[in-house]
């Protein structure tokens, strides 16, 4: 199958479950009072979004009990004892967390846009985002408590759901920290990319087999598929910022160069004698220009780190893809297969 086939093969399984996500955002996390809050809450979720971890976590659900999509009760899904789980509820909570993450996360760096409209502080204020985001953490828990899995898995897929909370905020605060730092090496780089942002592929991945009663061994398989899909997606997701208008990206082209975040990129630049600190002639956002940002990505790209940051994303997806040889051969398998790719191939 070519890329381009691919990519829409992917696309097309992502929106046809991204709809039904809607709809059960919709419905467990209706507007109330006090209306700005839960506006607040709300807001990148109505933004848009691919969706992709919950739809990762439906395509596990379906491999896993191997039924067709187009048979597929989320809400009372099939287990592997005979009994039925609500899926559906796991896959809105992750994406809670996503968002949840989202609107911290800009407050932390100042960003102006995320997903093509301003950031959550921008168009409300600081304080109303920072419960918004607070909102979203404490609801994403009491969504997972609506899964009906017996009490052990109930409480596994409960505490995956905190560990993962816990990790994202740990490589947060590694994030920050290396800003300050000029002695981070590629293999802390890694380790902060596996908690802030892996862990929630790896959880999306793992908790069907979770809920849905699989084996050890399955279950760490799976995690294992999100944690290198997710590694490689950041990777990606480092290229696009320096290689991607930001029209297309929804966000301030070069953010990363601009903020002094670590990349796979900019460390491997480091190690061929590149002066990453000083590519750009001011650390203001506001002044940096496209022109600016052109000259900054030649360097890099003429000591070969950024096709580095690419073979490195393809290596992990390769990896995370013998991970699912734990699942039964049907089409959902092959839907993971195609997101892992989709990973490192997406153009925004």
């Amino acid at each position: 199958m070519s890329k381009n086939a691919r990519e829409q093969a992917v696309l097309a399984a992502v929106r046809e479950r991204r709809e039904q996500v809607n709809d059960a955002i919709d419905e467990e996390l209706p507007p109330k009072r006090p209306e700005r809050l839960y506006e607040a809450s709300r807001y990148l979720l109505e933004a848009g979004g691919k969706r992709l971890r919950p739809a990762m976590l439906l395509l596990v659900a379906e491999a896993l009990s191997d039924v067709d999509a187009d048979e597929a009760d989320y809400r009372s899904f099939p287990d592997l004892t005979g009994s039925t789980v609500d899926v559906m509820a796991a896959a809105v909570s992750i994406e809670v967390i996503q968002s949840f993450t989202l609107i911290h996360d800009d407050i932390m760096d100042d960003d102006d846009l995320r997903r093509g409209v301003p950031a959550v502080h921008r168009e409300y204020d600081t304080e109303t985002a920072i419960l918004a985001g607070d909102t979203l953490y404490s609801k994403a828990f009491e969504i997972m408590l609506e899964t009906e899995a017996p009490a052990g898995r109930g409480m596994g897929a409960m505490r995956t759901l905190a560990e993962t909370c816990t990790h994202i905020c740990e490589g947060q605060a590694l994030d920050v920290e290396f800003e300050t730092r000029t002695d981070v090496v590629p293999e802390e780089y890694m380790e902060m990319v596996e908690l802030k942002t892996a862990v929630l592929y790896a959880a999306a991945a793992s908790l069907p087999a979770i809920l849905l009663g699989a084996d050890d061994d399955t279950v760490e398989a799976l995690r294992q598929y999100g944690l290198k899909a997710g590694q490689a997606f950041q990777i990606h997701d480092d290229v696009l910022d320096l290689t991607v208008p930001s029209d297309q990206l929804g966000k301030q082209r070069g953010s990363d160069l601009v903020e002094n975040k670590k990349t796979v990129v900019t460390l491997h630049a480091s190690d061929q004698g590149v002066d990453v600190a000083n590519l750009l002639e001011t650390d203001d956002p506001e002044e940096v220009t496209e022109r600016e940002i052109e000259r900054a990505v030649g360097e890099l790209e003429a000591v070969g780190s950024i096709e580095y940051a690419r073979d490195l994303a393809d290596d992990l997806v390769a990896e995370a893809k013998g991970h699912l040889d734990v699942l039964p051969e049907n089409d959902a398998r092959r839907r993971l297969e195609q997101v892992a790719d989709y990973l490192v191939e997406r153009g925004h």
